[in-house]
């Protein structure tokens, strides 16, 4: 079975988590030249201490009605929060406290079945929909939804947004589940490109306040049991070099 080291970053700046998962992602690729021995990769995993938007490879849109970058981040930034563009998939999202991210750094070359990029991301939405499901949430109609849905979604309502980026076979970045995230930040965006779409919480959808502590081992449960991996802490002195 595959083995994948959890790395726990806590809260920090998306620059530091970011840091943290080049550092990872330079780790794996030179794992990945000795051979097939080795773990399958790490999942790293944190919650933002500011509210931040970022900008995936799709920019802020395309045509006449796109805003110019400068004037968007200026916006935001009057609001409270950064702006900064990532090597993920996707256009507009929001990163702030209460949310569980989890960014895996996995070779899919040593996960079972050699899953290609799709059906990775499936695994991925997968994974935090049957966190929604199982206990001690029990949100059943939590499902996820192809492209240009991807995510989690609860009746129409998204609940966790999904972007990540693939080279020479290990991926990066990830996903965001919204614990309990205060979603007006999401009204100053168009979330994923997606007009009129609803975003929601685990606290909103349950009327009680759910941590980013209580989602946790929840979410690792579901994680091993979709990617079919076995999960353990890492200890490695090389690891922890690079956690903040």
């Amino acid at each position: 079975m595959a083995v994948v080291r959890v790395v726990r970053l806590g809260r920090a700046p998306l620059a530091a988590s970011l840091e943290a998962q080049e550092g990872l992602v330079r780790l794996q690729r030179e794992e990945g030249g000795k051979g097939p021995e080795g773990p399958a990769g790490r999942l790293l995993l944190w919650e933002p201490e500011a509210p931040i938007y970022t900008v995936g490879l799709r920019g802020l849109g395309a045509g006449p009605a796109a805003p110019d970058w400068e004037s968007e981040r200026g916006r935001l930034r009057a609001l409270g929060a950064g702006l900064v563009r990532v090597r993920r998939g996707g256009l507009s999202t929001f990163h702030g406290p209460g949310q569980l991210v989890a960014f895996p750094v996995l070779d899919l070359r040593r996960l079972p079945g050699r899953p290609p990029l799709r059906a990775f991301v499936a695994q991925a939405g997968e994974a935090a929909a049957r966190l929604c499901r199982g206990e001690p949430f029990r949100l059943r109609h939590a499902r996820t939804r192809p492209p240009p849905h991807t995510g989690v979604w609860l009746h129409g309502r998204k609940v966790c947004a999904i972007g990540v980026q693939c080279g020479q076979h290990i991926t990066s970045h990830g996903l965001a589940l919204n614990c309990c995230t205060d979603l007006t930040w999401f009204d100053h965006i168009v979330p994923c490109g997606l007009e009129g779409t609803e975003v929601t919480s685990l606290s909103k959808e349950l009327q009680r306040h759910v941590s980013v502590e209580e989602a946790l081992e929840p979410f690792l449960d579901a994680f091993q049991e979709v990617f079919q991996c076995t999960l353990i802490e890492d200890e490695s002195p090389r690891t922890k070099e690079r956690e903040i």
